[in-house]
């Protein structure tokens, strides 16, 4: 990765800095610093932290170049696409028109439209207090992945093996992380899902991203 010295990812096991922590390992092994936030504990809400990310929310991506610089990146989306940018094994070239708009409208279906209903699932399911809880606006979040989601990744996957054709990309890692997330509310379980986590899950780099998925508290 071109004049970049270090990175150092804010994480918290399972959330959405898991699927960024995936595609570093992927590109770069163990070759970047980790650090945990403890959301349970509110670290999240600590001055220092709140000076990354006034959103108070992970990922976080410290950047530190080769001339002394250094630059906050926020948003998984965002951090993802900067990622793979910088490494052609991980994204359609800018040149490959075609590929690079099929690209981006994948990374940003899983980065916006399907990780908003999974987070609205969480919230009137288990996160809101009981009298705030809205279990309708849960379950039409639930039939809005099933019904219009799910069957757009599920036809992908029918004719290759990744999200975007017969090659790994950053679109996966944010794919399956939230198939993955989806799964643990009965939705994407179809057989077409499980083997492509099936396919996921045996790459080296998931193994690692994910090898702290006990430690989660939800």
């Amino acid at each position: 990765m071109p004049d970049i010295s270090n990175l150092t990812l804010y994480h918290y096991p399972l959330s959405r800095s898991a699927r960024v922590k995936w595609l570093l390992h992927e590109m770069r092994g163990e070759d970047f610093l980790t650090k945990r936030v403890a959301l349970r504990k509110g670290k999240q809400f600590t001055p220092e932290f709140l000076a990354k990310n006034p959103s108070h929310g992970v990922p976080v991506l410290d950047v530190s170049y080769a001339d002394g610089s250094e630059q906050t990146i926020t948003e998984s989306l965002a951090i993802m696409t900067w990622l793979a940018d910088q490494d052609e094994r991980f994204a359609p070239p800018t040149t490959d028109l075609r590929g690079r708009a099929d690209y981006l409208q994948v990374m940003a279906l899983g980065g916006s439209w399907m990780d908003q209903m999974l987070w609205n699932i969480r919230l009137h399911e288990t996160i809101l207090p009981k009298p705030a809880r809205n279990a309708a606006y849960a379950e039409f979040n639930r039939d809005k992945i099933k019904n219009e989601i799910a069957p757009q990744l599920s036809a992908r996957l029918e004719k290759h093996d990744f999200i975007c054709g017969d090659s790994f990309s950053a679109a996966d890692c944010m794919t399956a992380h939230n198939v993955n997330w989806a799964g643990a509310y009965g939705l994407c379980r179809t057989e077409v899902f499980k083997a492509y986590m099936g396919r996921m899950k045996s790459r080296p780099a998931f193994q690692m991203a994910f090898a702290d998925a006990k430690e989660f508290e939800g």
